[in-house]
This record gives C-alpha cells, structure tokens and sequence, in this order.
C-alpha cells in the first residue's frame, strides 16, 4: 500500500509540476502580467463607484502583498494610463487609485478572456467533470491550506 501511495503521491506531484511549466506567471492578458490584472480586479471589486478610489494600503491588505510591491505594479499601471492616482482630501499622507476608462476597458477584455478559458475548460471536460474538479480543487487548497498553519 505504501509503495502504491508513492506513486499516486508522485503523479499528483508532477501533474501540478505541468502547471508550472505553463509559466503562468509570466504569461500576460492585453499585455498585462498577472499581478497587474490582479491590482485591476482589486481596484474595481473593493472602490465604490463615483468615489476617489481606494489606499494602496487597502489593495496590499486585499491581495495580502506588500505595500511597496503594490506601489510598485501601481506605478507601471498608472504610466500605461490605466489607473490613476490622487491625494486623499482628509488625510494628505493618504494617496487613492482609481480605475481610468481605458484600465475599465482593458479589465473587461481580460474579463472576457478568462471566462472564455474557463468556460472552454467546462466544454472540454463536461459539467460532470467540472464540478468535480472545483471540489476536488477546493478541497486541495484546504488541505495545502492547513499544512501551511501546522507549519508556521
């Protein structure tokens, strides 16, 4: 039994390895990396419409990155015009980002893009197989999940 848990043990193991080859990571949506469309999505799912924005603090705090990496995507963002940045009016110290129309614009297109990836997978593997992987995935990450607090 042992010897056999070792080889299921070893295929999981290089099944997420393949995912890793995908380089994820460096792969980009409209020319933005991932990190980038992830401060998007932040921006646009935490600021109230019609508001200044939202503290670079707020994004860090959402995303659970440092502040100093989050400053440093906003900076590259706001330079392609796709957020924009302005001065707290009750707290001077405090900086608000914004989406811009055109960050608006291309947060939609990478919208559209992921669901079609993801729908595209529902259509391959069939809505049977597609729930199941959700759960199985969702029960991977608790698990990993709590391997994660043991250890710290």
């Amino acid at each position: 039994m042992k010897k056999n848990g070792n080889l299921i043990a070893q295929r999981l193991l290089e099944a997420f390895t393949q995912f890793r080859r995908l380089a994820w990571k460096q792969s980009s949506i409209m020319g933005l990396k991932p990190s980038e469309i992830m401060v998007l999505f932040s921006i646009k799912k935490t600021a109230e419409p019609d508001s200044p924005g939202i503290k670079v603090s707020d994004i860090s705090s959402c995303l659970k990155v440092a502040t100093p990496t989050i400053t440093q995507l906003i900076n590259g963002l706001e330079t392609n015009g796709f957020v924009k940045r302005t001065m707290d009016k009750e707290d001077r110290r405090a900086v608000r980002v914004r989406l811009t129309d055109e960050g608006e614009r291309v947060l939609k297109k990478a919208h559209n893009a992921l669901s079609d990836a993801f729908n595209g997978l529902v259509e391959y593997l069939g809505e049977e197989k597609s729930n199941e992987l959700a759960e199985l995935l969702t029960k991977v990450f608790v698990y990993f999940s709590e391997i994660k607090k043991e250890n710290n």
